[in-house]
């Protein structure tokens, strides 16, 4: 059953990155959530969690990350949280900025986050965020896909049809 997929608690430590990939694998899976937004879900909760342990746990195992998967009106909701005092959301440098130190990293993870998920909303004092990703979106891309199988296989199978009633 789903339920057991909608929680996942961990200790802060990267080498259990492998449960979170495991998480998403099943969570997609189930939903039938196609291989262009498993990816954008997976690199974003996936950015979300490394950046729980590193920036907010501190890269302290003993402390955890948590995740809760739920659907709301809006999308799949994953919300990440760590055990981190948070941090202040207008003191990262803004990735996109040409003026910014590339020599550093901060500030890349939100904006992958930011490209990839539909919402990205921090909350807690930034010792939480969470990543929507619309239905809708999700929905059309993936009726598209079958709409054009089911056409390919309409086609063949009254090619085929069309074969068999010549002879």
């Amino acid at each position: 059953m789903i339920e057991k997929f909608y929680n996942l608690t961990f200790f802060a430590d990267k080498s259990n990155i492998h449960l979170v990939e495991n998480y998403i694998e099943k969570i997609c899976d189930h939903y039938n959530i196609n291989n262009t937004y498993f990816a954008h879900i997976l690199t974003s909760v996936t950015e979300a969690v490394e950046n729980a342990i590193f920036h907010g746990n501190k890269n302290n195992p003993s402390l955890k990350v948590q995740i809760n998967f739920s659907i709301k009106p809006e999308g799949y909701s994953f919300i990440i949280k760590d055990q981190g005092n948070g941090f202040n959301l207008a003191s990262v440098p803004d990735a996109t900025d040409p003026e910014a130190d590339f020599s550093k990293t901060e500030g890349r993870g939100i904006f992958i986050m930011k490209s990839l998920a539909d919402d990205v909303k921090f909350l807690n004092n930034g010792s939480a965020v969470e990543l929507i990703f619309k239905l809708s979106s999700i929905t059309k891309q993936l009726s598209d896909e079958r709409i054009d199988i089911l056409t390919k296989n309409t086609k063949q199978t009254a090619h085929t049809r069309n074969k068999h009633n010549k002879n």
